[in-house]
């Protein structure tokens, strides 16, 4: 009997695409699905692309691999991808390795890596970017886990990603649950830098008074330079695209409802926790929840005093050039706070992720795949120690040579009315980094007075306290 190299259980689009990857790339898959028909519609539809073993049962499947085993599961995040892993476990043996590639929480991965570990299984939480095009021609791959796993799986993985002059877009992350983490903060950034498209197409439509085919063209013009990336050449696309039943820009026709999934939620959850401020993503995240508060708005349009002015914009060529710099400063802030996020967790749970290595692997097949990328690479090979990327001399150099811009901004869209969160509360960020004081020493005195909660001094070591109930001396801690 012939076994197969890998299997896949869960064949909706992403786990049929990565079946077929696997399988064009020339390796024999297994694959099952709950219901047979799906695993059936994918041998008679590309059968022909490679090798595989249709399967109707999990023992069938389990039983068509080779030893170790190696299963992939593509299901539904939480307690669908329990119930399989609990199926699957009386079936394997030690050494067997369970692969979760979907979008799963990674404190979830962190539960079943210890818990499989016990019973003598390898359990890998495996990040993978690029939607649906991408685990069919070659994704973005953040495994996790054992490292002995990654001797077996490496290899497979390394093969399917996407390449970038010839270096495999997969590395292996870390322990446990990093490598969904650094999934998780991808699409955190990916969250904010779709947002900030967002901000620019509506700063330039409302600035200029601009169809969104001519914006389109704008967009177009700056994939041709460092804003190059697969989120900016989508954009030009669907601001091109006309609506076949209305004949009027299909931009126009979507309502403006931004839907989520949750990863940028579990983002900014995690960074509170971490105690990381990652303002872009949050504003990011807002926004789209915003968007969906209909009744809210609804309400707000008749009621809400606007008391804006229009745009006074003398020269369009150099609006059209600060929007574009004050896009790639805050996608830079976006990119850096993430990057943050993810040293931050490293240090927390003893993952010891490489950031630059991150950065090689978003280069290409994943979403925010993007020509600077490669800049952060260099940035984190000269320096892995940095402590933020604003900091490394070309992005501080590329940053403070847009600042004007970008306040500019800023400035006209708050007077014109224009929401801008997550250009706004990119630049409050880069100036709160590079300010010499902030008001935090006025909060710490507010917590002094009504808790007790202390202070430290710019003179002297160590904790104070002020009597404020008493004769408000001031006494150490």
């Amino acid at each position: 009997m012939t076994h197969a190299h890998i299997g896949v259980t869960g064949l909706a689009v992403m786990g049929r695409n990565l079946a077929r990857n696997f399988a064009r790339n020339g390796f024999t898959v297994a694959v099952h699905n709950r219901s047979p028909q799906k695993m059936h519609s994918l041998i008679e539809d590309h059968g022909s692309e490679g090798n595989f073993i249709g399967c109707e049962t999990l023992e069938e499947f389990v039983t068509a691999l080779a030893k170790p085993r190696t299963v992939v599961v593509m299901v539904q995040a939480g307690g669908p991808t329990d119930a399989v892993i609990d199926s699957l476990v009386p079936l394997l043996e030690r050494g067997d390795i369970i692969v979760d590639a979907g979008n799963a929480l990674y404190t979830d991965t962190m539960r079943r890596e210890k818990d499989l570990a016990a019973q003598g299984l390898h359990f890998v939480g495996s990040g993978v970017s690029g939607g649906e095009e991408g685990a069919l021609l070659g994704p973005s791959i953040m495994p996790g886990g054992p490292a002995e796993s990654y001797a077996t799986l490496g290899p497979i993985l390394e093969k399917i990603s996407a390449k970038v002059d010839g270096v495999p877009c997969c590395v292996h992350v870390g322990p446990d649950g990093a490598g969904h983490f650094v999934k998780m903060v991808h699409n955190g950034i990916e969250y904010a830098d779709m947002q900030l498209i967002g901000e620019a197409y509506h700063l330039l439509r409302a600035g200029l008074d601009l169809t969104p085919a001519q914006i389109g063209d704008i967009f177009a013009q700056w994939n041709k330079g460092d804003l190059e990336s697969f989120l900016i050449e989508i954009t030009a696309e669907v601001l091109h695209q006309v609506d076949a039943r209305t004949g009027a820009p299909l931009v126009d026709v979507i309502r403006d409802e931004a839907g989520q999934k949750g990863t940028g939620r579990w983002t900014v959850k995690s960074a509170l926790d971490l105690g990381v401020p990652v303002t872009g993503i949050a504003e990011a995240t807002f926004a789209r929840a915003i968007s969906s508060q209909l009744a809210q708005r609804e309400a707000a349009r008749g009621v809400l005093a606007g008391n804006a002015g229009d745009f006074h914009i003398g020269n369009r060529d150099g609006f059209v050039e600060d929007v574009r710099l004050a896009l790639y400063a805050s996608k830079v802030v976006a990119y850096a706070q993430g990057f943050d996020q993810i040293q931050a967790a490293s240090d927390e749970f003893g993952w010891n992720i490489d950031r630059g290595a991150m950065a090689r692997i978003w280069r290409g097949g994943c979403i925010i795949r993007a020509r600077f990328l490669n800049r952060i690479t260099e940035a984190y090979e000269r320096n892995p120690e940095l402590p933020t990327l604003l900091v490394d001399p070309y992005f501080a150099d590329e940053v403070s040579g847009g600042v004007s811009a970008w306040r500019r901004v800023a400035a006209q869209a708050a007077l014109a009315g224009v929401p801008a969160p997550a250009f706004s509360s990119s630049l409050a960020y880069y100036d709160s980094l590079r300010a010499e004081r902030l008001p935090a020493a006025l909060i710490q005195a507010q917590r002094d007075f009504f808790g007790a909660h202390t202070y430290k001094r710019i003179d002297v070591p160590g904790t104070f306290h002020t009597l404020w109930s008493g004769d408000r001396s001031e006494v150490e801690a």
